[in-house]
């Protein structure tokens, strides 16, 4: 499961970069069509990933539900961190996306 939790931490992060004012209020600049674009195909593509890696180590019976959870969590960890912490919020993203191929490995 810390597979998916990473995975879909770095999903959410990209979905919020994806979009005009979170992107300003964390990198300081207007993000264009070219840059909203292949981060909003990220975020979507990391929490199918993750969907991915709940549900080959659970099963489909208990890994949706475990993926609820991690969905839950992972969204209330990047809430209550934009506000108070931005770049912990930034810097938690670079680290989950840096962590999940150790975990890849780990669950392998």
């Amino acid at each position: 499961m810390l597979l998916a939790c990473l995975l879909c931490y770095g999903g959410f992060t990209a979905l919020c970069l994806s979009m005009d004012r979170h992107h300003a209020e964390l990198l300081g600049r207007k993000a264009s069509t070219a840059v909203r674009r292949p981060l909003k195909w990220a975020g979507w593509s990391l929490l199918g990933g993750s969907l991915w890696a709940a549900v080959s180590v659970a099963g489909w019976a208990f890994g949706l539900v475990q993926w609820c959870a991690v969905l839950m969590l992972s969204a209330l960890l990047l809430v209550m961190l934009m506000p108070y912490r931005r770049r912990m919020a930034l810097s938690l993203a670079a680290l989950s996306l840096l962590a999940s191929p150790i975990a890849a490995y780990a669950v392998l």
